[in-house]
């Protein structure tokens, strides 16, 4: 697997296995204050079953259009966003012209961000699993008091979900930030979101207790989506009786 792990660098990669046929690319947006490698163990581990994945910096815009098109990049190309990382994800696909195959939003924002009182506080509201937690006490990784709606880009406040490309959305049942039943309205007006909620989710369910089956679950996501957009079922519950 080839990675470049430079805490400063713009794009942090991950690919595939040697031996291993790159199933499809995924371009990562990182959230408020969040630097690329907050999301190595995911990286890790969607690179594992064969998908390249690419973690911008702070120059979201350039460098998520440099990464989709680079000849490296093998479809689908997906854009995955977490928390201003999902906003700037449907700004990019719907107002700025970069294609995708599809789009995956973590703990999108709902513009009522009261954010945390304490450093304990946000790193509590943004992580439910401990080893994260303790990772996230790395000034390398995460620049504290972010997690505000005020650091929200203007251009990004107004953005709405518009894009008919399949999206799935993976949100904490415990989000304090942003709570899922905020989430849930937005998304409900929109016939392509597939919306999984993820027990002892907080904001970053990503890096949650439960994180390998969020991994999973975006597996499924991506393995349904390289048959056909219309995401068709590859594993069914037979009915016994």
């Amino acid at each position: 697997m080839s990675t470049d792990l430079g805490y400063q660098q713009a794009v942090a990669q991950f690919d595939e296995p040697e031996g291993i046929g790159p199933r499809g690319t995924l371009v990562v947006l990182p959230g408020r204050g969040e630097r690329p490698l907050v999301y190595e163990r995911f990286a890790r581990r969607l690179a594992a079953d064969g998908y390249r994945v690419r973690i911008v910096g702070e120059d979201a815009h350039a460098d998520a259009q440099a990464q989709l098109d680079s000849p490296s990049a093998m479809s689908p190309r997906i854009l995955v966003g977490i928390d201003v990382g999902a906003l700037r994800a449907l700004h990019l696909v719907q107002d700025s012209g970069l294609e995708a195959n599809a789009v995956i939003l973590v703990g999108l924002p709902t513009g009522d961000d009261a954010g945390a009182q304490s450093w304990d506080d946000e790193i509590g509201a943004r992580a439910s699993c401990p080893t994260q937690q303790a990772r996230l006490n790395d000034p390398n990784l995460l620049t504290p008091g972010q997690l505000t709606a005020d650091r929200i880009p203007e251009e990004l406040r107004t953005v709405t979900l518009r894009t008919g490309l399949p999206v799935l959305a993976l949100h904490g049942v415990d989000d304090a930030v942003s709570p899922l039943s905020n989430a849930r309205a937005r998304y409900a007006e929109s016939p392509n979101v597939r919306l999984l909620s993820v027990a002892q989710g907080r904001h970053d369910v990503l890096n949650s207790l439960n994180h390998r089956t969020v991994a999973a679950s975006v597996v499924l996501f991506l393995e349904s989506l390289k048959i056909g957009s219309e995401l068709p079922d590859l594993i069914r519950k037979e009915n016994l009786r």
